[in-house]
């Protein structure tokens, strides 16, 4: 029964990967809002959904440690698997955005998670707040100042759709997304916990690449149709989200203390630095570009980080 969970969990995260991507590249052109920015935004949020899901309800539920986990080991996964993934798949070129705007935003939120929790080790509901606000702050610095369009490659999604198609293919990828990673962490937490893994462990493995999957659909679809900048925003979008949607909105409804110290001790340091590596990345031994090479070195850091933490 769990293994037909998961199947089916992952047949609605393509379907719902297609149907956002879909649905982003319409928006965009309608708009006239670049790639880039309809990526870190409608898509980010979208495939945030359910680690906002699962953290709400683990804090609830008295299970911190897995709500804390979850987006902890997401935005591991996201740049070290999903990123790894799709760019095996293919070169990637990055705007001068990524190092101006997007890349320091991410840093900044992952620094203020990491301020938040060493003191204390808890994110208060004040905390939650300031986590939120500057989640605003950045979707208003967003959509105000990153409006120059940015070329991309063409692809067979680049024509004009009518208003209510855009609503209905973007409700159908989020819902298909949030449904297939329902799915897919009920039948793979199932399964983790007959074989008596703690709470900390699933969270940062097995949950938080449940919950990495619809950025891991979303990501390749968008590399096949050749949308490599929704692509690249959709990853640093999703990371910025966890950290300031997901663990600010759980916060602000009930405080996140963390139980297992190896959540600060580890696993923090752990996404810390794979989010700093990227930079360098950028700029080594071409300026710009991201290659097979790359997608190699990020999937053996997590990898790495998979067996140390097991």
């Amino acid at each position: 029964m769990n293994f037909l969970l998961i199947i089916s969990g992952l047949i609605l995260l393509v379907l719902g990967g297609n149907w956002l991507l879909r649905s982003a590249v319409a928006l965009s052109l309608k708009l006239d809002i670049p790639k880039i920015v309809i990526g870190m935004t409608v898509v980010s949020f979208a495939t945030s959904a359910p680690e906002l899901i699962v953290s709400i309800n683990a804090a609830l539920n008295g299970s911190p440690d897995l709500a804390l986990g979850n987006v902890i080991g997401s935005n591991i996964a996201n740049l070290g698997l999903v990123l790894g993934i799709t760019l095996i798949l293919g070169n990637m070129e990055v705007q001068k955005s990524f190092y101006k705007t997007d890349w320091p935003i991410m840093m900044v939120a992952s620094a203020l998670l990491y301020f938040f929790l060493v003191n204390d080790k808890v994110i208060t509901q004040y905390e939650g707040i300031v986590l939120f606000s500057f989640l605003i702050f950045f979707l208003i610095f967003v959509l105000r100042f990153q409006k120059k369009p940015i070329v991309d490659e063409l692809s067979e999604d680049e024509e004009p759709l009518p208003k209510f198609k855009i609503a209905l293919l973007l409700v159908l990828g989020g819902l298909g997304l949030w449904g297939g990673s329902e799915l897919l962490i009920k039948g793979a937490t199932t399964l983790a916990k007959d074989f008596g893994v703690t709470e900390r462990v699933i969270g940062v493995t097995i949950v938080s690449i449940g919950t990495s999957v619809p950025e891991l659909a979303a990501s390749i679809i968008a590399i096949i149709k050749k949308e490599k900048s929704i692509s690249l925003g959709n990853l640093i979008g999703s990371n910025i989200f966890n950290i300031l949607a997901v663990l600010g909105i759980t916060s602000m409804i009930t405080p996140i203390n963390v139980v297992d110290e190896r959540l600060l001790t580890s696993d923090l340091f752990w996404m810390l630095g794979i989010s700093f590596i990227i930079l360098p990345l950028v700029f080594l031994p071409k300026r710009y570009l991201l290659n097979w090479k790359n997608g190699c070195l990020l999937l053996i850091a997590y990898f790495v980080f998979i067996y140390y933490t097991l």
